[in-house]
């Protein structure tokens, strides 16, 4: 029985998730398997993988073969890498305590690697939403600007209309008030 570490497909439609299992060759890929090594979410940015190193490197000493995104999973969490350093334990070129530093400095310069991906992605989002408030706050101000404009607009092109109503009941005001005088002294006369 040849045995394959390989993910499993779960999740909704368009929205994978995956499971690193190792199972036999021959079961359907959401089939039975042997054990479950971990999960592999795609859907985050990185994506969140986690992984059980030992179980994933005991599968790989009794010669499970990973498919080749397992593969990729394996070497990104140091599985690989683990396996490798283990059979230069074996060979005796190494001491385990020399293999558990190299392990352990690979590790962290990986995780320093990580860390500065979601630095560099959280500044990028607020970068944006900043550009973008920025923007909202020109249109807003430029939308001000125009209703003001508009406004002032409005009440200037009121406004000559008032004055010629006010000039007009002036001038009949004007020519109705000699009309009046020009009867009061006809009256006193």
């Amino acid at each position: 029985m040849s045995v394959k570490i390989r993910l499993q497909r779960h999740g909704k439609k368009g929205k994978p998730f995956y499971w690193v299992v190792a199972a036999d060759a021959r079961s359907k890929r959401d089939g039975k398997y042997l054990e479950k090594i971990g999960t592999y979410n795609p859907n985050t940015n990185p994506a969140t993988i986690d992984l059980n190193l030992d179980s994933a490197v005991k599968w790989l000493h009794n010669g499970a073969q990973p498919t080749d995104t397992a593969k990729a999973i394996l070497s990104y969490k140091g599985a690989l890498l683990k396996h490798h350093l283990d059979g230069g334990i074996r060979k005796g070129a190494l001491t385990q305590e020399q293999a558990d530093a190299k392990l352990a400095a690979w590790l962290e310069a990986k995780a320093g690697k990580v860390d500065a991906k979601k630095d560099g992605l959280t500044k990028v989002q607020a970068d944006a939403k900043a550009k973008a408030f920025k923007a909202e706050q020109e249109v807003n101000a430029k939308r001000l600007a125009a209703a003001a404009q508009a406004e002032a607009d409005a009440i200037a092109a009121a406004a000559p209309a008032v004055e010629e109503e006010v000039s007009e009941e002036v001038e009949a005001s004007t020519e109705e008030t000699p009309a009046v005088e020009e009867n009061n002294e006809t009256t006193e006369a």
